[in-house]
């Protein structure tokens, strides 16, 4: 997404035609005021979607190299502002040069590991790696490693102490840690460094209490299907949590958790969207950590959920977790939603909490700060929708 701003910089003789189609069109579709969040939010997923491509590429024995598609936005074959630049090689707000050049280092650490996601009772199981592409060898290099809070506060470390050989993937060791003192859903940091040099490399793991604590919906009607026994119960001033039966909305969106790798008019196939985009300060997220981006927790939930199209809600409405457009096709798509309802007020999920809680503890972790929120004094919409509204998002019987 572009920012109207950016449109200045056309000073030649080329006009930015297509961009101004892309603005107009999402201004139509009440939403030009969320143009810079879209743009932020699906960039920074698109790095770390990106981070993990090269990695792939350098953890492959015998991988020849890689070349990329395009770094710069391409403007024609319906738009494809795929690069980490614009068109006119000016760095974009959510990268910068330095950071790009770091996840592709020709001495780059590595790691290996299952899985990303973690409960409380396990054991972090990773296996440490680097690639070094440099014309020496490193004699006598060594590697720290540390898993850090987001404050900095370190929970576990230690180090590799080795010979690197040039020209290939070097294992450095296991790396295992128990996560049995992290008692509260942490979004994590490991890192990685060769020490007296530049070369570093991090990765995020979440770590989810094994055990929650018992929580009530019963100040809260729980329903599965959006009906007349639901809209009475708001009526009356009640508050509803709706957790949607994914076959009953009405929708052609697809739960991709990737975005668009090129064009999605180019392609003609999945994914279509780019990634989510969300308000981490909410106080729905205060027990889940987040950022306002799509990040690689958010798997289990996009996955299986529904989207849900949300086009014929009025302008101030906005989904409390949000899936952002194709750019070519501007719409208002949502997982999560709050509104006022009559007299009630309401909670609804397209994510199949029902179906995937028994083993994932994200979604178990989501649900119960989805319903803490509910039970506090910070529920409390300011959004109206009407009964015909919330029909259109459903099947109807």
């Amino acid at each position: 997404m572009v920012r109207p701003y950016n449109l200045s910089k056309y000073i030649g003789v080329l006009k930015p035609y297509n961009y101004e189609l892309f603005r107009e069109d999402l201004r139509n579709k009440k939403m030009l005021d969320q143009a810079h969040d879209f743009h932020i939010a699906s960039g920074k997923f698109q790095v770390l979607q990106k981070k993990e491509e090269f990695e792939s590429y350098f953890r492959t024995p015998g991988f020849g190299g890689y070349h990329l598609l395009q770094l710069n936005d391409f403007p024609g074959q319906g738009t494809s502002p795929v690069g980490v630049v614009d068109v006119f090689y000016d760095a974009k707000p959510y990268v910068d040069a330095q950071t790009f050049k770091q996840i592709q280092s020709p001495c780059l650490p590595l790691l290996r590991t299952d899985k990303l996601v973690w409960s409380q009772n396990e054991t972090f199981e990773g296996d440490a790696q680097v690639a070094n592409f440099l014309k020496e060898k490193l004699k006598g290099a060594v590697v720290d490693w540390k898993l850090e809070y987001l404050n900095g506060n370190v929970y576990k470390d230690g180090s590799f102490k080795l010979d690197i050989p040039n020209g290939g993937i070097t294992d450095l060791g296991r790396i295992s840690i128990p996560l049995t003192e992290i008692c509260q859903a942490a979004k994590m940091v490991l890192k990685m460094e060769i020490r007296n040099t530049s070369f570093s490399n991090n990765w995020a793991i979440w770590v989810y209490p094994d055990k929650l604590p018992e929580i009530s919906e019963k100040k809260v009607m729980l329903a599965r299907e959006w009906n007349n026994r639901v809209k009475h119960y708001l009526q009356k001033g009640g508050t509803v949590l709706l957790l949607a039966d994914t076959a009953q909305v009405k929708s052609d969106v697809p739960p991709c958790f990737s975005s668009i790798s090129w064009n999605a008019v180019w392609s003609g196939t999945p994914p279509n969207t780019l990634g989510i985009l969300c308000n981490p300060k909410h106080a729905l997220f205060r027990h889940f950590p987040t950022e306002e981006h799509s990040n690689w927790q958010w798997f289990d939930l996009v996955r299986n959920s529904k989207p849900m199209l949300l086009d014929h809600t009025t302008y101030e409405f906005k989904p409390l977790v949000q899936i952002i457009p194709d750019w070519n096709n501007n719409r208002k798509i949502g997982l999560i939603f709050e509104a006022k309802v009559g007299k009630g007020k309401l909670m609804v999920t397209s994510i199949a909490f029902d179906r995937i809680m028994a083993h994932s503890p994200v979604a178990r972790q989501m649900y119960y700060s989805l319903v803490n929120y509910l039970n506090s004094p910070d529920f409390s919409p300011e959004v109206t929708l009407t009964n015909e509204m919330i029909d259109k998002i459903f099947i109807q019987p």
